[in-house]
């Protein structure tokens, strides 16, 4: 059995976590456990090669591009990078827009939550909102970011991207800009490669499919493996919505949160979301039903 400890190991020999799951549990997909063990183990590594300064002027590069499409299509209040990892990007994001906004970012693994706050922190940037979360369940209210983007986060959840573009363009009120694998772009190594990763495939057909106005979908300048190319694909959000009045909401209802003893918590699914050494635990899974917590922290 793989137990925690042992996938630990084999990720420290250099073998591939999720590849080794999928094998033992009889899986040609990654699960979102499977997802979060593998990415967690990795944590740290994405800044750890920052070291690099090939990858740090890729980097450099990436953001840039990233940031300069931005600032062509509008001038946001707020940004969100979803599957943040170590933030490695958002920084780069952040450093390259022509204006400040307030920015925010969410994923899976605490460990990567925990780094990107270090690292944005070392970059001078203090003031990014950053919680756990799951791509199937975001915990931030509808139309609450103005654009919102993703780098590679989508890339490990082949069969689910129709799920996951609802929820990324529900919460987004403008744009949502996609930078994943461009399987359909792709020579016939790089696809083969995908598909043996189990990576997603036709986001630009998936979100037209769900009545999307997709803008542009073409191959990215920059590519950090040419087996892997980034495609990029920008969708505009045609109707006008008012912001809501909260941002962060319960992942399960969408509705707000109370902070209340260093906790929030939702008071439509009665739940407790902790909050660990400063980091909102977003997922369901995170969640404690505590039906008399408001009552009982009351009291006290």
């Amino acid at each position: 059995m793989l137990t925690p400890r042992r996938l630990k190991a084999l990720h420290e020999q250099g073998k591939n976590i999720a590849q080794l799951l999928r094998e033992e549990q009889g899986l040609k997909r990654n699960t979102v456990e499977i997802i979060e063990i593998a990415y967690d183990l990795q944590a740290g590594s994405y800044i750890a090669a920052m070291e690099d300064l090939e990858k740090t002027e890729y980097q450099m590069n990436y953001t840039y591009e990233i940031a300069n499409i931005i600032d062509s299509l509008l001038e946001p209040m707020s940004i969100l990078e979803a599957g943040v990892g170590e933030a490695t990007t958002l920084s780069g994001v952040l450093k390259h827009l022509k204006k400040d906004v307030k920015s925010f970012g969410f994923d899976l693994s605490w460990s990567r939550v925990a780094y990107a706050r270090q690292w944005l922190q070392s970059r001078g940037f203090y003031d990014v909102t950053l919680c756990t979360g799951s791509l199937f369940h975001i915990p931030f209210a509808d139309n609450s970011i103005e654009l919102v983007y993703t780098s590679h986060s989508i890339e490990p959840n082949g069969g689910n991207e129709s799920a996951i573009l609802q929820e990324l363009f529900r919460i987004t009120k403008k744009y949502l800009i996609l930078l994943e694998p461009g399987y359909e772009l792709a020579e016939t190594e790089a696809r083969q490669r995908m598909d043996s990763y189990g990576y997603c495939k036709n986001l630009k057909g998936i979100a037209e499919s769900l009545g999307f106005n997709v803008l542009r979908h073409d191959l990215f300048p920059f590519s950090s493996n040419p087996l892997n190319p980034t495609a990029i694909t920008i969708i505009k959000k045609e109707e006008d919505t008012m912001s809501p009045s909260h941002i962060l909401a319960c992942p399960k209802f969408k509705t707000p949160l109370d902070e209340i003893g260093n906790m929030l918590f939702s008071p439509e699914a009665l739940v407790v979301y902790p909050i660990i050494g400063g980091i909102p635990c977003l997922r369901i899974e995170n969640g404690v039903f505590a039906s008399k917590y408001h009552e009982v922290l009351s009291a006290g």
